[in-house]
C-alpha cells in the first residue's frame, strides 16, 4: 500500500503540464533558473515558484543557490531515467489514433539524454559499436569486448582504468524518438564528454539538443563509420 501511495505521489508530481515541461527542460543534465523554468513553463513566476517547491520536497529536483540565483537541476539519474521511459510511452500513438507524436528535428537528429548521447547518433553510435563487435548489448546490460577497448582507447577513452563508481559501466537505453537502444552507463558518458573535448558535437545555447560539426561528421565517420 506505501509503494502504491508514493507511485500516486510521484505520478502527480510530472503529471502536471507545466512541471512536466520543466522536468523534460533539465534532463540534458544542465541547470536553470526559476525563470528560465517559468518561461519554458509558460506560467507566471509565482506559479513556477510554487511548481519548483513540489518538485523539490518530492525529491525530482536538487536545489543549488550561487549568488543570489538559485538553480535547479534533476535530483538524480533515477529521475532522469525516469522520465525517458515515460516519455517512451507517451511516444506511443494511442490504439485507435495513428498519428505520429511531433518530434522537433533538432532533438530526433541528436540530443543528450542525461548524462549521454541519444536521438539518432546516439542510436547510430549504439549501432556500429555492436556490429563491429565492439559492444554485446543485451536487453538490460552491456559488455565491452577487446576489440571495443581498443577502438575506445583509439578515440581516447581509458576502458581498463579503475572504474570509482556504482554505476553500470555500459546499458542500453531505449530512445524515446527512435524506439531503439542508445547507449548509457559510465561507457555513454564518456563517449559524450569525448565528443565535447574533441569538438564533435556542440551544446545548444537551450534545451538538450547538440549539434555535430564539421569535425565530428569526419570523426564520427573515420572511427565509428557512422554518418551523421
Amino acid at each position: 500500500m506505501t509503494t502504491g501511495v508514493n507511485v500516486a505521489n510521484i505520478a502527480a508530481l510530472v503529471g502536471d503540464p507545466g512541471r512536466a515541461n520543466m522536468l523534460a527542460a533539465l534532463l540534458g543534465g544542465q541547470t536553470l533558473t526559476a525563470t528560465d523554468l517559468a518561461r519554458i513553463a509558460g506560467v507566471t513566476a509565482s506559479t513556477a515558484s510554487g511548481h519548483l517547491g513540489k518538485l523539490t520536497d518530492g525529491g525530482l529536483l536538487a536545489l543549488t543557490s550561487r549568488g543570489r540565483h538559485r538553480l535547479f537541476r534533476l535530483a538524480s539519474l533515477d529521475v532522469a531515467r525516469m522520465l525517458e521511459s515515460i516519455m517512451v510511452v507517451a511516444a506511443e500513438p494511442a490504439p485507435r489514433r495513428r498519428a505520429t507524436p511531433h518530434i522537433d528535428p533538432a532533438l530526433r537528429e541528436a540530443r543528450t539524454c542525461y548524462d549521454h548521447l541519444a536521438g539518432c547518433l546516439g542510436v547510430a553510435l549504439a549501432d556500429s559499436l555492436v556490429a563491429s563487435g565492439a559492444v554485446v548489448l543485451t536487453t538490460e546490460a552491456g559488455e565491452v569486448t577487446e576489440s571495443g577497448r581498443m577502438l575506445l582507447r583509439s578515440f581516447g577513452i581509458a576502458v581498463d582504468a579503475p572504474q570509482r563508481t556504482r554505476r553500470v559501466y555500459c546499458r542500453p537505453c531505449l530512445d524515446w524518438s527512435e524506439r531503439r537502444p542508445h547507449l548509457a552507463g559510465v561507457l555513454g558518458t564518456a563517449i559524450l564528454d569525448r565528443s565535447l573535448k574533441l569538438g564533435w558535437i556542440t551544446g545548444a545555447k537551450e534545451g538538450r539538443a547538440v549539434k555535430v560539426t564539421e569535425a565530428g561528421r569526419h570523426g564520427f565517420s573515420e572511427t565509428f563509420g557512422v554518418s551523421c
